[in-house]
């Protein structure tokens, strides 16, 4: 051997001697059974460390806000429910013919004729006339006006107004009486006996007699009129009088109340005569003799009996206001007037 590889040995051989690894390396060539079955993964090619973490060196997104519902158990997605969104109606009544067996539609065996003027006329036949009323007899009591006033030097005068009917719808019996009294005897008074009979609605034709008294000599005549309720219910009575000497007289009254409550009502009545004839015996001239318009309240305690208190004024005009002069008689007068009204 040369000396230059001899120390080249000696210097192999002392980094061998010196170096840990060198070392290692030297015990695992000397041992390599044992080597093996200590490191399982020796002689694998392990991977880079890059390829570990496919997320090393990326920058991670900050944290987003908190789920409100982080942490609760959700429940599970049922199936869709083909009514959702609907609005359910409410439960309706139970049918009372649930569960019943309707009959079925039977068909007419003939069919139905059309409707013709004979039918009709068999199904509304002509009701002229009064052949719808009854025969049942009725009858009306009533004393109007039954009242007093003071009459000055006479004292006090007492005056009445009556109206009474008995009979059918259509036929009837009128009974009518008036007049006034004073200074101990009846100045003026009248009845009359009428028969009426219904020949419009709400109107009577009316034909009797009248017999008068009081002021001179009584008389008697034949009465002719009407009585009912004309438009917007005024009531009116108009009758002409014919005497036995020719005399003719007419005489005509309206009456309307007004209901100021359902028991207090307010009565307006004018009233006027007028004569064909002078009569100095009963002192009335020709044309319009008198008038006569008064208010009257009465309350009704019950619908038969209501007193009442009014004012009643009466004037004389033409001729019989000159007959009144001559006799020294007020043609004019005012009366406040306090009485009952009473009917059954």
């Amino acid at each position: 051997m040369s000396r230059p590889a001899a120390v080249l040995g000696v210097m192999v051989a002392a980094w061998l001697a010196s170096s840990p690894v060198a070392a290692q390396d030297h015990d695992h060539a000397a041992h390599p059974q044992e080597a093996k079955q200590a490191d399982p993964h020796a002689g694998h090619v392990m991977p880079e460390p890059e390829q570990a973490d496919p997320h090393a060196g990326h920058v991670m997104p900050q944290a987003e806000a908190a789920d409100p519902h982080a942490g609760h158990v959700m429940p599970q997605a049922e199936a869709a429910d083909p009514h959702a969104g609907h609005v359910v109606p409410q439960a309706e009544e139970a049918d009372p013919h649930a569960g019943h067996a309707m009959p079925a539609t039977v068909a007419p065996r003939e069919p139905v004729p059309p409707v013709t003027p004979a039918d009709r006329a068999a199904a509304f036949p002509d009701v002229a006339g009064h052949t719808v009323h009854d025969n049942a007899v009725h009858s009306y009591w009533l004393l109007d006006r039954f009242e007093a006033w003071d009459a000055d030097e006479a004292g006090t005068g007492l005056g009445w107004e009556a109206v009474a009917w008995i009979g059918t719808d259509v036929d009837r019996m009128w009974l009518r009486s008036e007049g006034e009294h004073a200074d101990g005897s009846v100045e003026a008074g009248e009845v009359e006996v009428l028969y009426g009979r219904a020949v419009a609605r709400w109107w009577d034709a009316l034909v009797g007699v009248r017999h008068a008294f009081g002021h001179g000599p009584s008389s008697n005549a034949l009465a002719v009129g009407v009585t009912g309720m004309a438009p917007y219910k005024f009531e009116v009575d108009a009758t002409a009088y014919l005497g036995g000497a020719g005399d003719v007289s007419f005489e005509v009254e309206a009456e309307y109340e007004t209901l100021l409550t359902n028991r207090l009502v307010l009565q307006w009545v004018a009233g006027a005569e007028f004569h064909g004839d002078d009569d100095a015996r009963h002192g009335v001239a020709s044309g319009l003799s008198k008038a006569e318009v008064g208010a009257r309240l009465r309350y009704e305690i019950r619908r038969e009996f209501a007193p009442y208190v009014g004012i009643a004024w009466e004037r004389a005009f033409g001729g019989t206001a000159d007959l009144r002069r001559d006799a020294s008689d007020a043609i004019e007068d005012t009366r406040v007037v306090a009485g009952v009204r009473v009917w059954f």
